[in-house]
C-alpha cells in the first residue's frame, strides 16, 4: 500500500472539545448533541463523518458511472450517520440516500451499489456498521 495524502487533526476535550487540522484549515469547537443530553449548538463527531463519507461516496459514484458513461455531476448524496444504544454500548448506523438526476431509479441502484462497494469510506465501515444506500 502507498499513502497517497495523511490528514492529521488534533482533537481535545471528547464530544464537548475542540478540534483542529495540522494545516490550520479546520478549526473548531464540537458539543454533544440535544438528543445526547448536551447543549448543542456546535457540530458533532457524527456530522462530521456524514460530511467526510458523502464527498468521497460521491467520488467513487463518479468512477464508476464514468465507466458506465453515466453523468452523474448533478447527482447528491444524503449521509445519515445515526449514534445507537446497542444492550449497554453504543453503536453507529448509516443511511446514504442518492439521487442521481435523468435515469431511472432502478439504474440510480445499480450505480449507487456500485459506488458503495467502491468508496474507501464504506470499505473502511463494510462489516462494521450497518449501512443501507437506497437510490431516491
Amino acid at each position: 500500500m502507498e499513502k497517497i495524502y495523511t490528514a492529521s487533526v488534533t482533537a481535545k476535550g471528547g464530544r464537548d472539545g475542540h478540534i483542529k487540522s495540522s494545516d490550520g484549515t479546520i478549526e473548531f469547537d464540537l458539543r454533544k448533541p440535544r438528543e445526547m443530553g448536551g447543549q448543542g449548538g456546535a457540530t458533532n463527531p457524527e456530522q462530521l463523518f456524514a460530511a467526510a463519507w458523502g464527498p468521497c461516496y460521491l467520488g467513487a459514484l463518479g468512477s464508476v458511472a464514468a465507466h458506465d458513461g453515466v453523468d452523474v455531476s448533478e447527482a447528491t448524496v444524503e449521509v445519515h450517520v445515526s449514534f445507537n444504544k446497542d444492550d449497554n454500548s453504543f453503536i453507529l448506523s448509516a443511511d446514504l440516500d442518492v439521487h442521481i438526476p435523468g435515469i431511472t431509479t432502478e439504474e440510480a441502484q445499480k450505480l449507487a451499489d456500485k459506488a458503495h462497494r467502491a468508496c474507501p469510506y464504506s470499505k473502511a465501515t463494510r462489516g462494521n456498521i450497518e449501512t443501507r444506500v437506497t437510490a431516491i
